[in-house]
């Protein structure tokens, strides 16, 4: 009780300290001390004694009031080191807690410290381990990349196509033994060489820019190659690769080569062989036309006269026969050319209403020959002009209804001709209706086959040469029609032909006897040959074209309406002279005027004296001496008002332009023809460049220097048309002295060429472009 009590008391000295401070607490407690000893007092004598003494309280007071300061300072002084030492144990305690938790957390950190030390551990192992696998990966890795290697290198080393590497700067990387062999110099030799080092003089220019080609624009190049292995010619076809790195970006070439040298010698064998043909059928072709022109043109003398029925008719069936036989010759000279994909459209402006009354005149006189009767049905209006070729449209209908009169022994044959307005443009559909022995439906996919010939009813071979429908089908598709054919076995056939009609004015009807002139156009150079063709159609006038000695006789002997003859004077086959004194040999061509064509007109003049012509034209053709010519042989005036300067006149001309270019020749064709006609002129050279370019390095490399000269002599041709002067100058040197040369300056003076070639087709276009622009 008394130490509860003493702890209340305790307590609030020690709130009251705490609170007002020691001072104020002990006068406080002393207050209360001497208030709490006088009740205590009173209370105390006032039960003991029944009443309360004044000296009893007041002495008891004053004993109170001496002894308590003593007291009070003792208790204050005791609850402070009683503070004091709670506040230690409480800050011991509190240190103890915190000492407690660090060490704890240390514990923590430390068994965490060594888990992660033992996984750690355990990576390190497992690192270590797959560290082990990799290396031993890797080492197999390296031995079977060894392996492959060597085993690529095997493959390379023994393949029997070349291969070489370049860098960026064209410096030699790696090559196979092949390309060892050919350059004749071993590996190490190569390895750190540039083209310049390694490969002939005359072969860096083309290196370097196939090189640059293949470079700029990242694609692969192929090119044939010719080069010296041993002492020997050797040709490779060679592809050029751009090594490209995962970035894209252009790192070397690759280059493969592959001999193929037995393919250029059976391709230029081929060559002769299909020149060898061509000369061959020209000739047979002429030597069988000549007895037979005499036989058409007695023919038809007898017939003019007095006959009996049956003489008539033998001549009519001699006339018929020999027509037929011309017309064999014809499809055997097409189908040369089909073979030397040579077959040329020559389209003109014609009257589509005329050409079919003239297929009617002749398909009437051979079906009255038989017996049988021909029909023409019309459909459309086709009283129209239209550019077609009228030579093979001919060919192609006499062809078709040729066959139809054979196979047809009694009834009739019908030709429908209709106009048809499709969406992409007017045709015209030709279509021979025989009632003949038709075709079975087994044969029907063969009939247009070469030399394939439908059998009869006995299954024997049907007479004829089986070329006529394969000619026939040949020309539709180059004049960019079709052709189908529908039969029955015993009930007749039906041909139908489909062209389609590019519609035109009526031409320019210059007069010469009330109409334009017929020409025949003799060129070997078709560059040449369709630039003059554009200037005598320009001027209303009809040209046809043959590209041969023979074949310019030939059309001699069987047009009967020929009004001039522009003969070139250097031809393949036969020259310009030879052909004049031959058809001046026949006095019923003694009135036909003859032009010679020609680079040199003192030197044609020369050849030409003693043969009766009427002039000469140097080539290119200018269009001043042009009109002037047929001025002067048919009164036909084609000048033009004299308009002042020419419009071309005030164009720039670079002097690089004027050097390679000939300028005046360019102006007057544009003049005439248009900037249109001559850039398609100067596009058909760049098309004939390559072939020429590629005849003469095969001549060269035969040896054949006649081969060589003509080339030659067609590129200068062709290269002066388009005024491309130097190119011109230096073909002719390359014709005059292709004889006198070696095959080293030949093949240098083509190399010259191709140069010459691409700066002026450069020219050529910037030229053009300023024409276009001034136009």
């Amino acid at each position: 009780m008394l130490d509860s009590s003493f702890g209340s008391w305790a307590r609030i000295l020690s709130n009251l300290v705490r609170k007002y401070g020691e001072h104020k607490a002990g006068a406080i407690a002393y207050a209360l001390v001497l208030i709490a000893s006088l009740v205590l007092s009173c209370m105390f004598f006032y039960v003991a004694l029944g009443a309360v003494s004044l000296v009893n309280v007041l002495s008891v007071v004053i004993f109170a009031a001496v002894t308590s300061p003593l007291l009070i300072s003792v208790a204050v002084f005791a609850i402070r080191q009683l503070e004091s030492s709670k506040e230690y144990l409480e800050s011991a305690t509190q240190q103890e807690k915190l000492l407690n938790q660090t060490l704890k957390d240390n514990i923590n950190r430390l068994n965490n410290e060594i888990d992660e030390r033992k996984m750690a551990l355990h990576a390190k192992h497992r690192a270590i381990a797959e560290l082990r696998n990799e290396i031993t990966e890797r080492r197999k890795a390296e031995q079977e990349l060894a392996q492959q290697s060597m085993l690529l290198r095997s493959i390379v080393d023994s393949s029997p196509d070349l291969f070489y590497y370049r860098d960026e700067h064209g410096v030699f990387a790696g090559c196979n033994k092949k390309f060892e062999q050919v350059i004749g110099i071993e590996s190490e030799g190569l390895i750190g060489k540039t083209a310049d080092e390694i490969f002939a003089e005359h072969l860096i220019p083309k290196v370097l820019e196939t090189d640059e080609q293949v470079s700029a624009t990242q694609q692969t190049l192929s090119l044939d190659v010719e080069y010296p292995v041993k002492d020997e010619n050797r040709w490779f076809e060679m592809r050029k690769l751009p090594f490209i790195n995962n970035e894209g970006e252009y790192i070397g070439l690759l280059a493969f080569g592959r001999d193929i040298t037995s393919r250029k010698e059976a391709e230029q064998a081929l060559e002769t062989a299909y020149k060898d043909k061509g000369k061959f059928i020209a000739t047979l072709s002429h030597e069988l036309r000549t007895p037979l022109n005499g036989i058409v043109g007695l023919t038809r003398m007898l017939l003019d006269t007095e006959l009996t029925q049956q003489q008539k008719s033998w001549c009519n069936t001699v006339f018929s026969s020999a027509e037929t036989l011309g017309n064999i010759f014809n499809d055997i000279i097409d189908l040369d050319k089909i073979d030397r994909e040579q077959l040329d459209i020559a389209t003109d402006s014609i009257n589509v209403s005329d050409f079919i009354n003239d297929v009617v005149n002749f398909s009437d006189l051979i079906a009255g020959q038989k017996g049988l009767e021909f029909k023409i049905k019309r459909t459309g209006v086709l009283d129209i002009y239209a550019l077609l070729d009228p030579t093979r449209l001919r060919q192609v209908l006499w062809n078709l209804i040729n066959n139809a009169v054979k196979f047809t022994h009694r009834g009739s044959v019908t030709l429908e001709c209709r106009r048809e307005n499709r969406a992409n443009g007017p045709w015209l559909t030709m279509s021979i209706i025989d009632t003949g022995v038709g075709i079975s439906d087994e044969q029907q996919d063969k009939i247009f086959d070469m030399y394939y010939k439908a059998p009869d009813a006995e299954g024997n071979n049907a007479i004829g040469s089986g070329i006529g429908l394969a000619v026939t089908k040949a020309l539709v598709l180059a004049m960019k029609g079709n052709i189908e054919v529908r039969s029955e076995a015993g009930k007749g056939s039906r041909f139908d032909v489909e062209i389609p009609l590019e519609l035109c004015s009526a031409p320019n009807q210059q007069s010469y006897a009330g109409r334009g002139l017929y020409i025949l156009l003799v060129e070997d150079v078709p560059l040449n040959a369709e630039i003059a063709t554009n200037l005598l159609e320009q001027r209303g006038h009809e040209v046809i074209w043959a590209e041969t000695g023979e074949d310019a006789l030939s059309l001699v002997q069987t047009e009967d309406e020929l009004d001039l003859i522009l003969l070139d004077m250097q031809l393949p086959d036969l020259n310009g002279d030879e052909v004049a004194r031959q058809i001046r040999e026949d006095s019923h061509f003694d009135s036909l005027p003859i032009v010679a064509l020609t680079a040199n007109v003192r030197s044609a003049e020369q050849e030409l004296q003693g043969i009766s012509i009427q002039g000469a034209l140097a080539k290119p053709i200018n269009t001043t001496k042009l009109d002037k010519m047929l001025a002067e042989l048919f009164g036909i005036d084609n000048a033009k008002e004299d308009c002042g300067t020419n419009k071309h006149d005030a164009i720039e001309v670079l002097e690089v332009e004027r050097n390679l270019l000939d300028i005046e020749t360019i102006t007057d064709f544009v003049s005439s023809m248009g900037v249109d006609t001559f850039k398609r002129s100067c596009e058909l050279f760049g098309k004939l460049n390559p072939t020429y370019c590629g005849e003469l390095k095969a001549a060269n490399q035969a040896d054949d220097e006649e081969e060589y000269g003509s080339v030659a002599h067609k590129l200068k041709g062709a290269a002066g048309s388009v005024g491309l002067k130097l190119v011109q100058q230096h073909a002719k040197v390359m014709e005059t002295k292709s004889t006198d040369s070696n095959k080293v300056m030949r093949e240098a003076w083509i190399e010259e060429l191709e140069e010459l070639i691409r700066e002026g087709q450069i020219a050529l276009h910037s030229l053009i472009a300023k024409l276009a622009e001034n136009s």
